[in-house]
């Protein structure tokens, strides 16, 4: 008989009360703070030596107000979790995605009977393909959050294609986050620990870009062969039960065609959102868009308008449903416009993706009340995962109230003074990677520990730019994998993928990517490397 696994909120509650026991054992201390400037941002950082012990606050009856606490904390991503649940209901309700899959589906069949292209295997491209674009998202701009919204397209397109939840994971939020890993530019993390370490802004892009290479593929390796043993033997997936539910939906779907006319919804709907786009042309006709340290200004708004409009027109004289993925289509657009050109974030993006939803249900004809109904419905959907995203953030809460995450990072400083320069880069990144636990965001953490290991590595004469990567591959390995991640939390909810099936399925690619980015470490060591 086989031992049930407890549930994912049962497992987190129990980290809660593990960290809440560390209060009472942990000595309490803090660090000094101070505040400066990088890129032109304001930064608490830490004061060198300024360690000291202060009153212990251990945490008892706190670990049940910490479930509210974790809500506060991760109100803006629990709201944006649900938002894009409601709003991707409203959308698949016009079953335009499924059957957009579906239609692609009988495209790349038809491909696969072209000689060279079917002994590479279209579907193999399509994950290289996606992979790739979504590392680079990561490794440029640090694509995180954002991968929610992409995990409901893709998961669905790997079961379509005769794969599992778990593979659509790795194409999307794991491609996403081996390039947050690998960074070249991105300014959350590389951007802030280089201005923190007193490095010029991307220095050493030359060998971070040879690393993202090196994990980007071998994470797109890993992804083919697992997707190809599930396509031989889909048994064999952990979640071929679980995803039967996805499986049901492409069932429901195989019949649909992208045949339903556009009615007078729909019609009305293009000319208005062309009239807007037109306004928002004159409005901002240049976007400059930013990439680290480099910038390009491009006429991008109104050129997104031009196609729009083409591309529109003939969709709808075609089906709604077609005319709706492309509306999927240019909300994708705007996305990358937004957070590239003009800053966008949680706020910005939550609100295209609800206007998506609701132009979706007005171009399918949908009423009112029948577009608050499908939005409640995504809502109901995710809220395992906000249950989820809230108690994770109850462990920070619980740390940070306890007094000892200050601690703990002076105690794992401590223990590299008398090592070696391979030990200490191998203790920088261990370091950063148990941090990382604790003090998910890249940012802070980088404002937490920079200003003590850069100084240090001065010391050892180690390369503070080895100390920046030490850093950069702690902070992104194991987000993909610890429950106080709220993004990890959230793209598991939205794929219906347990965390502890994750867990068990996915810690051998952790270990795997975990020693390779060590072993990256060693020649910011040993070898003479630009900007090094």
């Amino acid at each position: 008989m086989l031992k049930k696994t407890p549930h994912t909120l049962v497992i987190i509650f129990s980290l809660i009360i593990f960290c809440a026991l560390l209060t009472w054992i942990v000595p309490a201390g803090a660090f000094l703070y101070e505040t400066v400037e990088v890129d032109g941002i304001s930064r608490e950082v830490v004061v060198d030596n300024s360690y000291h012990r202060v009153e212990r606050s251990p945490q008892s009856w706190q670990i049940f107000s910490s479930f509210l606490a974790g809500f506060e904390r991760q109100a803006a991503i629990i709201a944006f979790v649900l938002i894009i649940g409601g709003a991707f209901q409203i959308l698949n309700s016009s079953r335009a995605v499924d059957s957009g899959i579906y239609s692609f589906l009988q495209v790349t069949a038809r491909l696969d009977k072209h000689p060279l292209l079917g002994r590479v295997g279209v579907h193999n491209l399509v994950i290289i393909l996606v992979m790739l674009l979504f590392s680079a998202f990561g490794s440029i701009f640090g694509m995180s959050e954002e991968t929610l919204a992409f995990v409901i397209i893709i998961v669905p397109l790997a079961i379509s294609m005769g794969y599992d939840s778990l593979t659509g994971l790795m194409m999307v939020y794991v491609a996403a986050h081996v390039g947050f890993t690998g960074a070249t530019l991105n300014p959350f993390t590389i951007g802030i620990a280089q201005g923190l370490s007193g490095l010029p802004l991307f220095s050493g892009i030359g060998y971070r870009l040879f690393s993202w290479v090196i994990l980007t593929g071998v994470a797109i390796a890993i992804t083919l062969v697992y997707a190809a043993r599930v396509k031989r033997q889909p048994e064999r997936s952990p979640m071929y039960r679980a995803d039967a539910y996805w499986r049901k939906r492409e069932a429901e779907t195989e019949t649909a065609t992208l045949a339903k006319p556009a009615g007078r919804n729909a019609r009305l709907l293009f000319l208005l959102l062309t009239l807007l786009l037109g306004f928002l042309s004159f409005r901002y006709p240049l976007t400059t868009l930013t990439a680290g340290a480099g910038e390009v200004t491009l006429p991008l708004i109104p050129a997104i308008t031009l196609l729009f409009a083409v591309t529109s027109l003939i969709a709808i004289r075609k089906s709604a449903q077609l005319f709706i993925l492309n509306l999927l289509l240019f909300t994708i657009l705007f996305l990358v416009t937004g957070v590239m050109g003009y800053g966008w974030y949680l706020e910005e993006i939550s609100a295209l993706f609800l206007a998506m939803g609701l132009l979706a249900g007005i171009a399918n004809n949908m009423t009112a009340g029948a577009i608050t109904r499908e939005f409640i419905s995504g809502v109901k959907d995710m809220l395992t995962a906000a249950l989820v995203i809230a108690l994770a953030g109850g462990i920070i809460q619980i740390l940070t109230e306890g007094r000892i995450i200050d601690t703990i990072l002076y105690s794992l400083a401590g223990l590299m003074q008398d090592a070696g320069k391979v030990l200490t880069i191998g203790g920088m990144y261990v370091m950063q990677s148990v941090i990382n636990i604790f003090i998910p965001s890249g940012s802070a953490k980088a404002a937490l520990t920079m200003p003590i290991l850069a100084p240090f590595s001065d010391v050892i004469g180690l390369s503070r730019q080895a100390t920046v990567m030490a850093y950069q591959f702690g902070d992104g390995i194991t987000n993909m994998i610890t429950p106080t991640s709220p993004v990890l939390i959230g793209a598991l909810g939205i794929a219906r993928v347990p965390f502890d099936v994750w867990v068990k399925w996915f810690w051998k690619i952790l270990l795997l990517l975990f020693f390779l980015a060590f072993i990256l470490l060693l020649p910011t060591v040993f070898m003479e490397l630009e900007g090094f």
